[in-house]
């Protein structure tokens, strides 16, 4: 029979735990409370009490009381009970993990949900679900489900959301994955809808060459779902085709890389074979969203929920050296694709954000300070071209065999 963990704060979430207990139990799975409270005594009697959690973290619950200081007893309190369900899922006793909460609660349970890795299956029933989730989710497998009214009792609207989110969670504990075949080495693909071509030509290529390929779109999270999954050796090497996430860090868009973005390969010393995808637009959300200094820059309306901002020379060059910088420190076989003709679907020639002067900027930048431990290669075709997809593929499946 699985084991559901539920995580939360048993002092305010008594009464909703143990509905949502009850709920799992009629599924036919285990379930294990664990409670983050800090302040009053439980009005649920947990299986893992928060002295225990506390504990866990190297502190002590009567001290995190005292102190006063929300933040820092929610921070331990989150690294006490990721650290206990690291120690349960490695005794095989977590097979599914469940919480409920406002800001305070989802920042509490998603931290320790972090600790589980890719594939265990873990659901946060929240308030801040329908908002800006990047906090919570991060570059995990964490599923939220916006509960509509406030974790705040058992009415005839929680009840409902709550009893769906048992029945969601004691299915994902219950399901099992089929046998998908024989076991291949694994390459992280980056993409974006302007790079899309490019991408399944070179994949379906890797494919023939005995790969299986993960795609990561470039969202922010994207990025930093490939690179962890790199850092922590999943990953035999990395068609870094689309870098676009650099342009929102660098101008300020909604996409924005996580600060280790283009790194993770090289410190690994994997092989890696990076391109320039979609370094000539930042993204923003609807056209009314963009930011009012960027008024008279060349726009896109990519669709009625992004808006795209081409980048400019000077923004191009700084990019330039950014992506040089951080190859050179890579420890492992780079090579750099140039597409001399354009860097995504809508940088060629007769497109909206065709611009060579900018394009330049971006090229001569990496000339000027690429290290010589990357090789560059440059074609004088554009990005989703398949003679350059089809180089990117071969290139990275002759440093990997």
């Amino acid at each position: 029979m699985p084991t559901v963990v539920l995580l939360g704060t048993l002092d305010t979430k008594g009464e909703e735990y143990k509905f949502l207990r009850e709920r799992l139990e009629e599924h036919g799975v285990a379930t294990l409370l664990m409670d983050a409270g800090i302040v009053g005594e439980p009005k649920e009697i947990p299986d893992v009490p928060k002295e225990e959690v506390a504990v866990a973290a190297n502190s002590d619950i009567r001290r995190l009381a005292e102190a006063g200081d929300r933040g820092a007893a929610v921070e331990a309190m989150g690294r006490g009970a990721a650290s206990i369900m690291k120690h349960l899922h490695d005794e095989g006793r977590l097979d599914a993990i469940i919480g409920l909460g406002g800001s305070g609660g989802t920042s509490l349970i998603s931290e320790a949900m972090k600790a589980l890795p890719v594939g265990i299956p873990k659901l946060i029933v929240s308030t801040v679900a329908s908002g800006d989730t990047r906090p919570y989710v991060g570059a995990s497998d964490i599923t939220m489900m916006y509960s509509v009214v406030d974790i705040a009792g058992i009415n005839r609207i929680s009840a409902r959301i709550i009893a769906n989110a048992a029945g969601a969670i004691a299915g994902m504990a219950k399901a099992t994955v089929p046998p998908l075949g024989e076991t291949k080495p694994l390459i992280g693909a980056s993409m974006f809808g302007v790079t899309t071509p490019a991408v399944d030509t070179a994949r379906k290529r890797l494919e023939e060459l005995g790969y299986e390929v993960l795609v990561f779109h470039q969202t922010g999270t994207g990025g930093e779902s490939m690179e962890n999954l790199a850092s922590d050796g999943f990953l035999t090497a990395t068609l870094d085709v689309t870098t676009t996430e650099l342009c929102d860090e660098l101008v300020g868009g909604v996409f924005p890389a996580h600060p280790k973005r283009l790194t993770a390969a090289g410190e690994e010393g994997i092989p890696q074979v990076v391109s320039l995808g979609a370094l000539d637009m930042v993204n923003f959300g609807p056209r009314e969203s963009v930011p009012e200094k960027f008024e008279g820059r060349n726009l896109y309306v990519h669709n009625p929920t992004i808006t795209l901002m081409r980048t400019t020379p000077d923004e191009c060059a700084e990019l330039g050296r950014r992506v040089a910088e951080k190859l050179n420190a890579a420890k492992g076989p780079t090579t750099l694709f140039i597409p001399l003709k354009g860097i995504s679907l809508i940088a060629t020639e007769g497109q909206v954000f065709h611009d060579p002067e900018a394009d330049e900027a971006l090229f001569e930048a990496i000339r000027e300070n690429i290290g010589g431990n990357v090789e560059v290669v440059e074609m004088d075709t554009h990005i989703n071209d398949p003679e350059f997809a089809v180089a990117m593929a071969e290139k990275l499946h002759e440093h990997a065999k």
